[in-house]
């Protein structure tokens, strides 16, 4: 789909009152338990799963700077080594106050090879957010249909 439209109120599967509370509170809690000595930027993510678990990550950095692990990247795999692969939504949790953090590219790809058809709450340091679908932040995308073309 193209275009700015209006989302609807409640798109199925998308997280309600309650819920999405505790999925924004355990993307904020993974966020103190991040590993940055490095960079001093600690995320935290946590995604909400099809039968309604929710698994959350840091970010993990490594002297070796290209072994680190991005938050979003640890609670997806931490949700599939548990028998998870279909979500409904992450959020995502960061201390930034001025603007709302957002995945980087490789997460996004590692969040596309799960399907484009879900939400990403992106918040900022005060607890604010905004939701876009991951096809709205990956447009455009390469996925597991596109291998048996």
């Amino acid at each position: 789909s193209g275009g700015q439209h209006p989302a609807p109120a409640a798109p199925p599967g998308r997280p309600q009152g309650e819920h999405l509370q505790l999925l924004l509170r355990r993307s904020r809690e993974a966020k103190n338990c991040a590993y940055c000595p490095y960079s001093r930027f600690p995320v935290g993510a946590a995604v909400l799963t099809a039968g309604g678990e929710i698994f959350s990550g840091c970010n993990v950095e490594n002297a070796c700077y290209s072994l680190g692990v991005c938050a979003e990247r640890t609670a997806i795999q931490k949700a599939i080594s548990e028998g998870h692969s279909s979500f409904r939504a992450m959020a995502i949790a960061s201390d930034m106050g001025d603007n709302f953090i957002v995945p980087c590219g490789a997460c996004r790809q590692v969040m596309r090879e799960f399907g484009t058809d879900w939400d990403i709450y992106l918040t900022k340091a005060d607890g604010t957010y905004i939701v876009k679908r991951l096809e709205e932040l990956l447009p455009l995308s390469f996925g597991p249909e596109d291998l048996k073309k």
